[in-house]
């Protein structure tokens, strides 16, 4: 073979490997985008049993075509307190099932006359798919349009590479080059590193399939390449789970445990066959002979089947095993830079759970809002100020968390979403102001109290108990506020209401008790300047919240 053949061959090897990234990649983003809107509903699913879970994760996996959006979506959705730990243990186990569909399709492409016939034969519906993205102004038939043209790029990209393979294979000195790589932990290694470079298993598990079609390596060598892209995949995964909660953290490391244990058993198995004088190559050569395409494809999915078989049963015990190695932080363990605890910057790339991150970021700002309410009532009732370096940790969060959310749904907003999805981003912005605002007003009521210490004032016994059972409806009201905006409950809705009406009875109710008690000199008129200050305060933070509740009649 000549030099400009072999650059030739190098060149379209290269350019072989891209297309077939875009494909995979294209398919993916469009796959997901069309499917979004039922992303939610089927991952709700795995609650149901362990099995379950890992049927949504295989069937998710093979739809959207890539196990590391599975589980980067799936540690989103841990992050947002949609699924707990353990769901997303099972369904990351399907994923690995799921994500061997590729194997599956590239070999049955393989077929008919040495990866020609059947491979153009889906490689032309690269052309239909561009039609479509061409002529169609329609955004599903975009979608679909994308979804085509990247699954025939799909099978452009692997004639490529194995037409580049092909001359290769002519090489002796490759040949006898790449035979010298036959330690299993090194050709584990290789197909590790290589897939953590590309992102993709299927390119690499593709690329394996290719090379031992082509006899560039043999069916053993090819195999433990793809064991080893198992563990390579998983760099996605750990990258998303870095800058993510702790449960985040934990579902990437289970990602990462349960591809280790299943290389590390197959491993060992090997180990014991090389002491028989037999291998995997072997094994699978002679229950599909003559196909190294299938034989190939066929160890991908039993590799992955028995992994999930060996480690299901265990769920339970590797998620107690990540929650010791990343334990829940202690109060105060560390001073961690503020940061968004829901709201992920990588999530943007998957709208639908963005969303959801934005309702549990909003949910946690509620949270902290109605904390510092209760704080402020009891340092006005008491004056006891035990609790304010508590308050004003949680004033610098509500304020973090106004500016930081704004401009995470500020980006959002950018991307394509659903209508429901634009129609709640929407109200959000209103939503993370109304729950500021309320930080403010209890930062007033903080500030009335300063006012009595100094002027050595307190409230009246009476008045103490008006504002105790004031507080006590706001909180009720609060409850059944977030009740209907987490679960879009008109029910709570109603119930929200009526709480709300009920603050305002009250609060004229300790209007004219207050008047009662200034004309009987039970209370001072600087007294209850701070009075009328903080029932009027308390007042405005039901408003806000009745607010929040009542932005779910705009999209539900």
């Amino acid at each position: 073979m000549d030099t400009v053949t072999i650059i030739s061959s190098v060149l379209t090897l290269i350019a072989g490997v891209g297309v077939f990234l875009i494909a995979c990649t294209m398919m993916s983003t469009n796959l997901e985008s069309l499917g979004s809107g039922k992303l939610k509903k089927l991952f709700a699913k795995t609650s149901k049993s362990k099995l379950v879970g890992v049927g949504v994760g295989a069937a998710a996996t093979a739809a959207i075509q890539s196990s590391s959006a599975t589980t980067v979506m799936v540690i989103g959705f841990v992050n947002a307190g949609i699924m707990s730990l353990t769901q997303a243990a099972t369904v990351i186990f399907g994923a690995n099932i799921g994500t061997t569909i590729t194997g599956q399709l590239v070999a049955f492409g393989m077929f008919g006359g040495n990866s020609v016939s059947t491979s153009v034969i889906f490689a032309t519906l690269a052309g239909v798919g561009a039609f479509i993205l061409a002529f169609s102004k329609n955004d599903r038939l975009q979608k679909i349009g994308g979804i085509t043209a990247g699954f025939g790029m799909l099978f452009v990209g692997l004639s490529m590479m194995s037409g580049a393979m092909e001359h290769f294979s002519e090489l002796d000195s490759v040949k006898n080059f790449l035979a010298a790589f036959k330690n299993p932990f090194l050709l584990v290694l290789i197909g590790a590193v290589l897939t953590a470079v590309v992102q993709s298993s299927s390119v690499m598990t593709s690329m394996s399939i290719t090379m031992v079609v082509t006899g560039l390596i043999n069916l053993n060598q090819g195999i433990y390449i793809t064991m080893g892209s198992n563990i390579g995949t998983c760099v996605t995964a750990l990258m998303a789970g870095l800058t993510s909660t702790r449960n985040a953290k934990r579902t990437a490391l289970i990602h990462l445990i349960f591809n280790v244990s299943g290389v590390v058993v197959f491993m060992l198995i090997g180990l014991f066959m090389r002491l028989g004088g037999i291998d995997y190559g072997f094994i699978f050569g002679k229950m599909f002979p003559g196909a190294p395409q299938i034989q190939m494809s066929m160890f991908h999915t039993i590799f992955n089947v028995i992994t999930v078989i060996i480690v299901l049963p265990l769920t339970s015990l590797l998620v107690k095993a990540v929650t010791k190695i990343i334990p829940d932080k202690k109060d105060g363990a560390d001073g961690e830079v503020m940061r968004l605890e829901f709201a992920e910057e990588h999530m943007l790339k998957t709208p639908p759970i963005a969303v959801q991150q934005v309702k549990r970021e909003i949910m946690n700002m509620a949270e902290i809002s109605i904390t510092n309410f209760k704080i402020a009532c009891r340092i006005i009732c008491t004056l006891d100020y035990e609790q304010e370096k508590e308050f004003r940790t949680n004033e610098k969060k509500l304020n973090f968390i106004n500016a930081e959310l704004t401009k995470y749904m500020a980006k959002l907003l950018k991307a394509e979403l659903s209508e429901h999805d634009r129609l709640y981003l929407s109200t959000a912005f209103r939503s993370v102001i109304d729950l500021e605002r309320v930080g403010d007003y209890a930062e007033n009521i903080v500030e009335y109290a300063d006012i009595l210490r100094q002027d050595g004032e307190r409230f009246s016994e009476e008045a103490v108990k008006e504002i105790e059972n004031l507080e006590a409806i706001i909180r009720s009201l609060y409850g059944n506020v977030m009740l209907a905006y987490e679960n879009c409950d008109k029910a709570a809705l109603k119930k929200a209401n009526a709480f709300e009406e009920k603050v305002d009875e009250v609060t004229r109710r300790m209007g004219d008790n207050h008047l009662r008690r200034l004309g009987s000199g039970e209370c001072t008129p600087e007294v209850g300047a701070q009075y009328l200050s903080f029932s009027t305060g308390a007042e405005r933070i039901a408003d806000h919240y009745i607010n929040i509740a009542k932005t779910i009649l705009s999209y539900s």
